[in-house]
């Protein structure tokens, strides 16, 4: 099994919409706190770990093309990869106009415009001095089939965009809600995210910020268990810090810490991998989530709940 470990690495629209200034917006959403992309970079290399960076460039229409580029620098210096994220709500953004003037979601676009969209950043982030990418993810995993035909147009061997949790909107993509395994679907192979049952028919996402550490284990224990072709888990930029940015969110960060040690200790059976590595894969199994366990759901929820009322509110 492979494990592709995702950091989707962005400006927050938060941060942007709340009229901070220019240095912090990015402070606050690439180095919040000190549990940023240096600091999980840190602790990637520490364990020997492989991570794949989705960066969206978009924001680089408002804030220049800078901020992009030493964040993929830093990516690339630390032997991760950087592959191509993209949040369209950029465009008609501006500094002086904090607010939103075209649609969210990549998906409420047309097939040509979302081409189009696609093309702009992938020019953006070569120009941030990133490789061709061949791998995509959109932001809020707001994609459907014409994403996809379009991603094939241009190239992209990969898509993880699909997302059992969000089904069916925004992540729309016609594959059912439960799909996890990697698929060849309208000329990419698309490799959703790993989500588990968190009761009958409802789902989470395998994301450092959905999930306790217990949750995360038995997820990959599952997996390695139930010889799974690939576990693909989510993290963010800003992910480790409380949602202001100023201060790191503890649960989170131990979290991310643990889930590296985790998968350190599993690398013989689920090694991490990076896109470009173009890891040998069956497609179309039908890999089945964790189902539900009630006594970890409490846990988590009274971790959630500390996570929400004491660390995102302490001075």
């Amino acid at each position: 099994m492979h494990v592709f470990l995702t950091i989707d690495t962005e400006l927050s629209w938060r941060h942007h919409a709340a009229g901070l200034p220019h240095d912090a917006v990015i402070a606050r959403s690439l180095e919040p706190a000190e549990v940023g992309i240096a600091h999980q970079l840190e602790v990637l290399a520490r364990h020997r770990l492989k991570a794949s960076f989705f960066v969206d460039p978009m924001p680089a229409l408002i804030y220049g093309i800078a901020p992009i580029r030493a964040v993929v620098s830093a990516i690339l210096a630390a032997g991760q990869e950087v592959q191509l994220h993209l949040h369209p709500n950029w465009l008609g953004a501006s500094l002086d106009d904090r607010g939103l003037h075209d649609r969210f979601e990549l998906a409420a676009f047309s097939r040509a415009e979302q081409r189009d969209l696609i093309v702009r950043a992938m020019a953006l982030l070569t120009e941030a001095g990133a490789p061709l990418p061949i791998a995509f993810r959109s932001g809020s995993y707001a994609a459907n089939d014409d994403t996809l035909a379009a991603l094939a147009s241009l190239g992209f061997a990969y898509d993880s965009s699909h997302n059992g949790a969000e089904h069916p909107w925004p992540s729309a993509i016609g594959l059912p809600p439960a799909q996890i395994a990697p698929v060849a679907r309208l000329g990419v192979v698309e490799v959703p995210v790993t989500v588990i049952e968190d009761q009958p028919d409802a789902r989470r996402p395998f994301q450092i910020c959905a999930l306790s550490i217990r949750e995360q284990a038995a997820a990959l224990d599952h997996a390695i268990a139930a010889d799974h072709v690939a576990t693909t888990i989510v993290g963010h930029s800003f992910e480790l810090a409380v949602r202001a940015g100023t201060r790191p969110n503890m649960i989170h960060a131990r979290r991310f810490t643990q889930l590296c040690a985790l998968l350190d200790g599993h690398r013989a059976e689920a090694p991490t991998a990076h896109f470009a590595d173009r890891p040998v894969m069956p497609l179309g199994r039908a890999d089945q989530a964790l189902p539900p366990h009630s006594s970890r759901r409490r846990m988590r929820q009274v971790e959630q709940a500390w996570s929400n009322i004491v660390e995102e509110r302490a001075v």
